[in-house]
């Protein structure tokens, strides 16, 4: 990393992304602790180090993990980049479902720019939602259970509104300094908000489990959290090449030979979407109890059950069920994602074919195989690197640890956002090196 780094320091051009982007990061994590107006801070702050010891607990962990923890303080940026994330998915679901959207996917950059606004929008609805939710149950003492305080200084109707819009306004300028990093800085806008929301929490909370588990279990946390980042990135380069052969074909007046090169097929084909997909159904059911739940009375039947098997991250139940929803996610969004029947049409219109294999259905066909067994270890890669760290850190004792910025869902996407990044850096660098040898 500081091969690349220090090098593209010392480029004007590279320096002035590499600093817009890190302004832009400033400026999110500034957001990010400023309070929405007509919420009591010292009152939020209270309540978290109550019903958790200084770190944040709840049903929203892993929106409040991607936020940097902002979420649950009820700031300007609490409802971060989660909306457009969800819009993407969503949008990216249509394409398979909505003729529409798959013409327009095929229209090129024009088709690609009305996706990106309907995106857009539904990522705003999106947020207006998520908002009226996170007020709903702060105004109800809900947001922290077990902290019996009033954390809106003004629970009137028109007050809450103000916090709504407030925080959907802030979505959508988290939105922007995504695509504002994008195109003029480095790296992927959204993936990196996401990294700094994960990294912010790393400090806090290696402190409060050094203080609560001991200097051992920190030390033994800290290895497996190592072995874990080099079993990611060893996993994340890997690919299945599949050798393409082009046949000679005339274009105009030029006669273009025959050339070789090969398509890749990653392990971990879905990226870290699955993993974002089971975690967020996983909360669906203990949201939708506490939103019914009234009062302080005993929760019914189904809410009990929901809080045994579908909150601790201890029971075996809930274990298996993240696992298998990981493997399931993995398989639709891999299919949503990748056509074997298309790519092998697209080899076909342009004279590939692959060695031994026909072009057309046999081609699909064969992608088809290599696909599904390629696909088998990446999702129950994702399952372990998701579930095991938590198993590690709370064998033995209850709590929740998916809001844990040492859990494999963040390291996934901590080591995946680097890769991601490093390996721009270096494009950039190497196209600089080589306009200045061409002038």
């Amino acid at each position: 990393m500081l091969s690349a780094l220090v090098p593209a320091v010392r480029m004007p051009d590279l320096r002035r992304k590499i600093l817009f982007t890190l302004g832009l990061l400033a400026l999110y994590r500034l957001g990010a602790a400023l309070p929405s107006p007509g919420v009591d801070y010292k009152a939020v702050r209270s309540c978290i180090a109550l019903v958790s010891g200084g770190e944040s607990a709840g049903i929203f962990q892993l929106i409040d993990l991607f936020s940097g923890g902002a979420m649950l303080q009820l700031s300007v940026f609490a409802i971060g980049i989660v909306p457009f994330i969800t819009a993407s998915i969503i949008t990216q679901l249509l394409t398979v479902v909505i003729p529409r959207f798959e013409e327009l996917r095929k229209e090129g950059q024009s088709g690609q720019a009305r996706i990106t606004q309907y995106t857009r929008y539904v990522a705003m609805a999106l947020a207006v939602l998520q908002a009226s939710t996170l007020v709903a149950l702060a105004a109800r003492r809900q947001l922290l259970r077990g902290c019996e305080q009033d954390i809106l200084a003004d629970d009137s109707l028109f007050a809450m509104i103000v916090i709504v819009l407030v925080m959907a306004a802030g979505a959508a300028l988290v939105m922007w300094f995504g695509e504002l990093i994008t195109e003029r800085g480095i790296g992927n806008g959204m993936s990196l908000l996401i990294f700094t929301g994960i990294a912010a929490r790393i400090p806090s909370q290696g402190r409060a489990i050094l203080d609560s588990r001991g200097a051992a279990t920190f030390a033994a946390l800290c290895g497996t959290i190592l072995l874990l980042i080099v079993a990611v990135i060893f996993v994340e380069q890997g690919q299945r090449r599949i050798p393409v052969q082009y046949a000679k074909r005339v274009v105009g007046r030029k006669l273009y030979g025959r050339s070789s090169t090969y398509l890749p097929l990653k392990v971990n084909q879905a990226g870290v979407i699955p993993v974002i997909f089971g975690s967020s159904l996983l909360y669906l059911p203990n949201l939708l109890a506490q939103l019914t739940q009234r009062g302080a009375g005993d929760p019914a039947a189904w809410q009990q059950l929901i809080q045994k098997y579908l909150v601790d991250p201890n029971n075996p139940v809930y274990v298996g069920t993240y696992f298998s929803l990981i493997l399931f996610f993995t398989y639709f969004y891999v299919a949503i994602t990748f056509d074997p029947a298309e790519r092998a049409e697209e080899m076909k219109k342009f004279g590939g074919f692959i060695p031994g294999y026909r072009p057309g259905k046999p081609t699909a066909a064969y992608l088809n195989h290599v696909l599904s067994r390629i696909t088998l270890p990446g999702s129950v890669y994702l399952g372990a690197v998701a579930v095991l760290p938590n198993l590690l850190l709370h064998f033995g004792s209850g709590g929740s640890a998916q809001n844990l910025a040492f859990g494999g869902t963040s390291v996934l996407i901590v080591v995946s956002v680097g890769l991601d990044t490093i390996k721009q850096l270096e494009s950039r660098m190497m196209n600089q090196n080589y306009t200045g040898f061409l002038r």
